[in-house]
């Protein structure tokens, strides 16, 4: 058995193609936005390097706006390839020193898939965020859920992730953070 255990100073929070084209057509976009706007504020307060990637934008436009504006610091990349697994993120990743990826992005069975794919088969730890995910179709989600675990991903969620983080509450990161999950 293999321990799941997140770390925040290991942590690094990716974000895949949440632009607003693509998003129009999914059916939980709301739900995604807000969980990945919850873990963007544990981001911050914990100071958990953030990356973006953007499938196409000149085609699909940019990373939408209620997440941009909650966004900060953060990495960008832009790609065409399903895949954001590229050496300019393995060099990124490499300068950072995070082995754990908690991943959030659209669609789960697309670019989620595949970039945590490489991701896991390159050795990182990999935490799909379920609620933090979404496909056009259900069981295209479903299908990409599985097959990221089937791969050796943590299929977890938004708020287990956030607890995970924090270990202990009273601290004065947990009550900074407790009123973005209550």
């Amino acid at each position: 058995m293999k321990n799941h255990c997140l770390i925040s100073d290991q942590a690094l929070f990716l974000i895949i193609d949440l632009q607003e084209k693509l998003m129009k057509a999914m059916d939980h976009a709301e739900k995604v936005y807000k969980n990945t706007r919850i873990m963007l504020g544990v981001c911050q307060q914990l100071k958990i390097p953030v990356m973006v990637t953007e499938q196409y934008p000149k085609g699909l436009g940019r990373t939408a706006q209620n997440i941009t504006e909650h966004l900060g610091e953060h990495l960008l990349q832009e790609k065409v390839s399903f895949s954001a697994v590229t050496q300019e993120m393995f060099e990124q990743l490499k300068g950072l020193q995070r082995r754990q990826l908690l991943v959030a992005g659209s669609e789960t069975h697309v670019c989620v898939f595949q970039t945590v794919r490489d991701l896991v088969a390159a050795g990182y730890e990999v935490y799909v965020l379920r609620d933090g995910v979404c496909s056009r179709r259900k069981d295209n989600y479903i299908n990409g859920l599985q097959l990221m675990k089937e791969e050796g991903a943590v299929i977890t969620d938004t708020e287990t992730a956030v607890f995970d983080l924090l270990k202990v509450s009273g601290t004065p990161d947990f009550k900074a953070i407790h009123p973005l999950i209550k």
